[in-house]
């Protein structure tokens, strides 16, 4: 939505006087504002009043001094009070002229104009354009988007900051407890402290304490399939899930993707991936994920996010999925790109911070409120690598945690050469965090430093461990390893509960479950690589086996 022009304001109880200054100033200004006319000084200062409540952008006032019902003097004076910034000024006959003086004290005039103004070449505009010129330095415009005001340390202010940076949403921060902004917005809007968050939306609604399922419906996303039939539905947006459905797009099937949270998966939270081919540069994982998102809409497929299925169960050869909301969808076929989540660190004060200094995964939201402080990193993976250096843009300093003697077994070589040469990042080999420690919020990890014990100041912890496959909701349908990682193909073949589980002639498709037209891809099917190029390569390999499928 393109942003509003600041306004011109215009008002004169005489209809031919209005008629020719809101002419005169159109004839001039209308390019880069907006000009309004009204005929009457109450109704304009209504109009005013609604202009702020709207938090519009009002530039320059020009009102007649000698209007019955409110005089041009008290009506700048009152504008005054909602807009200081805008410029004022007093149109005035010969007889006025004391009377504007007067108020270049009382309203804090800007310029009183004698009428007539004729030639408005030589006796207007030179004038208007100076007041502008003033106003347009010193104004700030307002955030043209969403904003979101809670305070920092909040739980859902943080998940609500991922949701929208995760969708790509543009948005504002406002600290309810650091931010002037912030407080009068809140007042303005209706809302008190205990309403945090609240999310104020581009044309001016908002919501408190909203679940990221509300933001979505208003920013307009799809929650409802459309389809009472599909030929596929992709379960998880993750790199592999969005290849499924690209693929399965491009190729003439009637495709569906259900995602829980944000596209991309984990991949989607990296700040930025380097050895992904095609990109020498790199590139964000959010940005990888809203490029397959775009494309696989493009071609066609639908998307229901956040959206999440908790069931999922075969009826005459058809698939039916439930969702949180109690809709069913049924479908053909089924890839199940559901990907992992980071493993809980189970020690004292985890639980009660989550959230709140605690995070799981990249929260690269989080960055910026790091400033010049230390901050620490659980994990020796490729994520945990990345993090490091995103962090180190911000952070004083960035410690990351192992309790191996190196990174040389679970991190890529160049990751490990970047963070060996950046001077603020410093590694804590043989150790682990004890306990994260903090009122409100993390204020100080206690370390086991290779034996020895210590607490030092944090900022934020940021954890990187494990790998914790998201099917608990599918395990009783889909033959999974001791891990919870769905088997698949020759996996299942040689699994010991195969003969009793697959029951088809033919043995499975290389990515299929033992539940025939139930495929997995990516990083929640055992045996897959933990790489953002194989989980596209696996996504997009899924749909031939559909093909195949769907053709017996």
């Amino acid at each position: 939505m393109a942003a509003k022009k600041p306004i011109i304001l215009a008002v004169d109880d005489d209809t031919q006087v209005l008629a020719a200054i809101a002419r005169d100033l159109r004839q001039e200004f209308s390019q880069d504002y907006r000009i309004v006319r009204i005929n009457s000084g109450p109704e304009a200062l209504t109009t005013i009043q609604e202009l702020h409540a709207k938090e519009e952008a009002l530039a320059l006032i020009v009102a007649d001094q000698r209007m019955p019902e409110l005089e041009g003097v008290e009506l700048l004076t009152a504008a005054r009070g909602l807009f200081p910034d805008a410029k004022r000024v007093l149109l005035t006959a010969y007889a006025d002229t004391e009377a504007a003086v007067r108020a270049i004290n009382s309203a804090r005039l800007d310029h009183y104009l004698m009428k007539p103004w004729d030639p408005p070449e030589n006796l207007l505009y030179p004038t208007l354009h100076d007041l502008l010129d003033a106003w347009q330095r010193e104004h700030k415009p307002k955030f043209d988007g969403v904003r979101l005001i809670g305070f920092q340390w909040s739980p859902l202010s943080h998940e609500l900051k991922d949701f929208l940076s995760g969708y790509m949403v543009g948005y504002q921060w406002l600290d309810f407890e650091t931010s002037p902004e912030a407080q009068e917005l809140l007042a303005a809007k209706g809302f008190a402290p205990t309403d945090l968050p609240v999310v104020i939306f581009q044309d001016g609604s908002s919501l408190g304490k909203p679940t990221p399922t509300a933001v979505a419906a208003r920013l307009g996303l799809t929650q409802q399939a459309t389809q009472e039939m599909y030929d596929v539905v992709v379960v998880g947006a993750g790199p592999s899930g969005l290849a499924a459905a690209v693929y399965g797009a491009s190729e003439g099937l009637k495709t569906l993707i259900i995602e829980r949270q944000t596209p991309g998966g984990q991949a989607g939270t990296s700040s930025r991936i380097e050895n992904y081919l095609g990109f020498p540069t790199g590139l964000s994982g959010a940005e990888l994920a809203h490029r397959a998102w775009a494309q696989a809409v493009r071609l066609g497929a639908e998307f229901l996010a956040p959206q999440e299925v908790t069931k999922l169960c075969v009826q005459d050869g058809y698939k039916v999925l439930t969702l949180v909301d109690g809709s069913e969808i049924s479908t053909k076929a089924i890839v199940l790109t559901t990907g992992v989540s980071y493993r809980t660190l189970d020690v004292p004060g985890m639980d009660r911070l989550s959230g709140a200094g605690v995070y799981y995964g990249a929260a690269r939201t989080e960055a910026r409120n790091c400033d010049q402080q230390d901050v620490y990193i659980v994990g020796g993976g490729n994520s945990a690598g990345q993090a490091a250096m995103y962090l180190a843009t911000y952070a004083r300093r960035v410690f990351i945690v192992i309790r191996g003697a190196d990174l040389a077994a679970s991190m890529s070589a160049y990751l490990i050469e970047q963070i060996r040469t950046t001077p603020n990042i410093e590694l804590l080999p043989f150790s682990q965090v004890k306990e994260v420690c903090g009122q409100d919020h993390l204020e100080a990890v206690m370390l086991d430093l290779n034996g020895t014990v210590e607490k030092r100041p944090a900022r934020a912890l940021f954890v990187f461990i494990g790998a914790k496959p998201s099917t608990e909701w599918v395990c009783d349908l889909v033959a999974c390893d001791s891990k919870g990682f769905l088997l698949t193909g020759r996996d299942l073949v040689t699994d010991p509960r195969y003969p009793e589980l697959w029951k088809k002639q033919r043995e499975p498709y290389l990515l299929e479950t033992c539940v025939p037209g139930i495929f997995a891809a990516g990083d929640s099917r055992a045996g897959a690589m933990a790489r953002v190029a194989s989980a596209v390569g696996e996504g997009s390999m899924a749909i031939k086996f559909v093909h195949q499928y769907l053709d017996e």
